[in-house]
């Protein structure tokens, strides 16, 4: 099994309601607190996912690209072989890369090593924290079924990630990068990242009526 979640590059609006979501869950949540418990006061910046705002295309046919950025959960996590106490590790049931802080020792040579810079240094505790993959929802049998999943997943307003068993070919994630091409950031890197996104589809330069037409009687 290896967990992951799937983002729909066409979908993603900017609007940070996943950075802002996950920031909220791990600052109370089993694998937090994020230090910045007083932000306003004292703001250390801490944020396990990041949406990256990039331009895509040359002037004047430019678009503005949203790429949420967090921990990879790689298959081969350059993060765990360099750590000297095995607080990073990657469990074999489910492939969530975590930290364990009672063993790290904050030597950040897993945050010289991971290749997406997804990791961060927590000064308050010394120790290095990244995103859980919101495992502690995951694994919460109190919560229903339908909420077990990544808080970034459940604030998302357009629906533009998917949560789900990225080794099981039935699955919906599975289906996704099959059928839209998904791709993982940096694959020569050897990393074999888990997280994937599905590429944007290109806008057509002509919608004639008939083709509105048809939407509307579909959907209405």
């Amino acid at each position: 099994m290896q967990l992951t979640i799937v983002t729909d590059l066409n979908k993603c609006v900017g609007c940070k309601s996943c950075q802002v979501s996950c920031k909220e869950h791990n600052t109370a949540g089993s694998y937090g607190p994020l230090p910045d418990m007083d932000p306003y006061q004292d703001p250390d910046g801490m944020w396990w996912n990041r949406i990256v705002m990039m331009e895509a295309g040359d002037f004047p046919n430019t678009s503005v690209l949203y790429l949420p950025k967090a921990c990879m959960h790689c298959y081969d996590a350059p993060c765990v072989p360099v750590c000297p106490t095995g607080a990073s590790y990657k469990r074999a049931d489910n492939g969530v890369v975590l930290v364990d802080y009672d063993a790290c020792i904050g030597c950040q040579l897993c945050m010289w090593a991971c290749p997406y810079g997804v990791r961060e240094f927590d000064e308050h505790e010394g120790v290095v924290k990244k995103c859980t993959l919101c495992i502690d929802r995951i694994e919460d049998e109190s919560l229903p079924e339908s909420e077990r999943i990544p808080a970034c997943v459940q604030s998302c307003p357009t629906h533009a990630r998917t949560f789900g068993d990225l080794d099981d070919p039935t699955s919906q994630v599975a289906k996704l990068v099959a059928e839209r091409q998904g791709f993982g950031l940096l694959p020569e890197l050897g990393a074999r990242p888990a997280i994937h996104y599905l590429p944007r589809r290109p806008a057509p330069s002509v919608v004639h009526a008939e083709e509105v037409d048809e939407v509307l009687e579909e959907r209405y």
